[in-house]
């Protein structure tokens, strides 16, 4: 099942999506109060969306799918990720190989529903940023016990150099406004199918000029995602309605970072497309 939210009726409700443009609303629900309610009553997300939806449906834009509660991002998980990375920030031999071959995953905050944006939203470039670049990635829906509610795609916006310049400035590499987007849809486990089996693509237009093609495949995921939300719920408890996005394999270069204008499209067709104009914040 297709699940996200659409405005209905001048209200942003929860829906079942049929395709890419008709839905069918959720009406009084949105999709954090459709998930609250399935952990809390312990039902099956499907089954409650099944029983709530109206029976008609509608023509509609999708929206951003949920209002995270909180959206957590995981680092070096490809390892053209940790390669790259290495050789760009011109840290000591191994420093990202490290992370992406040792027994602890990178985990770090991206934010709240504050920074995070939907379809045909504007990611952010920071202002004190001359290579801020996208990060296409899968991106998981979680409960507060770490279920997995549905998949999505995401873009883990980040400004590189700032980075490259300390590791130790990643919080302001990655954190600010419109640095996560996520979309259109979440895809339900059960018609995703194998979420290692995905092939991933992202274009960066100019205008008319293309300054970026790049894809991968989630079968280069080098961990699993129940690993990645085990760690995360280590002596931290998150709230139901979290977004965990699982790292990129699509490397994005300096010639190619982002300019005002430019628009970063990511797709999975199992899932849909994610598409997004930048803008300076």
């Amino acid at each position: 099942m297709k699940l996200g939210q659409i405005k209905s009726h001048g209200s942003i409700v929860a829906a079942i999506f049929e395709d890419e443009t008709h839905a069918r609303p959720i009406p009084d629900y949105s999709m954090y109060d459709l998930v609250k309610r399935a952990e809390v009553e312990g039902v099956d997300l499907k089954t409650l969306a099944l029983r709530l939806a109206s029976s008609h449906r509608e023509e509609v834009t999708p929206l951003i799918p949920i209002a995270p509660k909180e959206v957590w991002g995981a680092g070096c998980t490809y390892e053209i990720s940790s390669s790259f990375r290495d050789a760009e920030h011109g840290t000591r031999e191994g420093f990202y190989r490290a992370v992406f071959e040792g027994g602890r995953p990178e985990l770090f905050f991206k934010g709240t529903s504050r920074i995070a944006v939907g379809p045909g939203q504007p990611i952010g470039i920071r202002e004190d940023s001359k290579f801020t670049a996208p990060e296409p990635e899968l991106a998981v829906l979680i409960g507060s016990k770490g279920q997995i509610f549905g998949y999505t795609v995401s873009n883990d916006v980040s400004a590189w150099d700032i980075e490259k310049e300390n590791p130790l400035y990643l919080p302001q590499s990655k954190t600010f406004t419109g640095c996560a987007a996520i979309g259109p849809v979440f895809v339900t486990p059960d018609e995703l199918g194998n979420v290692y089996d995905l092939e991933m693509t992202c274009v960066i237009h100019r205008g008319d000029r293309v300054t970026f093609e790049g894809k991968t495949s989630t079968a280069k995921l080098g961990r699993k995602i129940e690993e990645l939300i085990g760690f995360l719920l280590r002596s931290n408890p998150v709230p139901c309605g979290t977004v965990l996005q699982t790292g990129t394999g699509i490397i994005v270069t300096q010639e190619s970072a982002l300019a005002p204008g430019d628009v970063v499209t990511i797709s999975v067709p199992q899932i849909g497309t994610l598409s997004n104009p930048a803008a300076i914040v």
